[in-house]
């Protein structure tokens, strides 16, 4: 497994709508598995192939931190199919690092996929993991978390948007392997 640089705010391939997988091979399973650490790395709770320079439908979700009962997964083609209830909750992006804001989402919702195996997931998924999955969702469609704030709040994010924006352009596109942070061995004994 390896490390993926996470592409930021301004990258081209965050606004692009992701193609569907054709066929899970090696590939896809290898990508799933660096996606898994990528997110974890970077201490997130949800992970989407566009985030890592692929426009691809592939989403990893990990939202046991928030909610134990729920085992991480991979999601390949996923669709909402239902949805059901509101809620307003703080959201953030591991795309758009410091940005937070208060997003509508549905409180719960039917989601149809397949695993990393090609094995049909169908399940309502509730909670933090309603709210993940379709915060997911939206990237594979080219939609940013920030596209659900209120005018007023993305006005007040202006400077720090411009900044990421930059940052973002600059990004090569595609995957990119990164090495991960090297240990700090300087208390190490002899």
């Amino acid at each position: 497994m390896a490390l993926l640089e996470i592409k930021k705010f301004g990258c081209p391939t965050l606004r692009r709508k992701a193609r569907p997988v054709e066929a899970i091979t090696d590939e896809v399973r290898t990508l799933v598995d660096d996606m898994f650490e990528t997110m974890y790395a970077a201490e997130g709770i949800g992970l989407a192939a566009p985030q890592v320079g692929l426009s691809l439908r592939v989403v990893v979700l990990d939202v046991s931190p928030g909610d134990p009962e729920v085992e991480a997964t991979a999601l390949i083609n996923p669709e909402l199919s239902q949805a059901e209830g509101e809620v307003v909750g703080e959201e953030g992006c591991l795309s758009l690092p410091g940005v937070v804001g208060d997003v509508n989402r549905a409180a719960q919702v039917q989601v149809d996929a397949l695993d990393r195996e090609g094995n049909v997931f169908s399940g309502m998924m509730s909670d933090i993991a309603a709210r993940a999955v379709q915060h997911e969702v939206d990237h594979l469609n080219g939609v940013l978390v920030t596209d659900h704030f209120s005018a007023i709040k993305r006005n007040l994010l202006r400077s720090q948007l411009v900044a990421l924006k930059r940052e973002g352009g600059r990004q090569r596109r595609g995957p990119i392997y990164v090495d991960p942070v090297p240990e700090d061995n300087s208390k190490a004994g002899p």
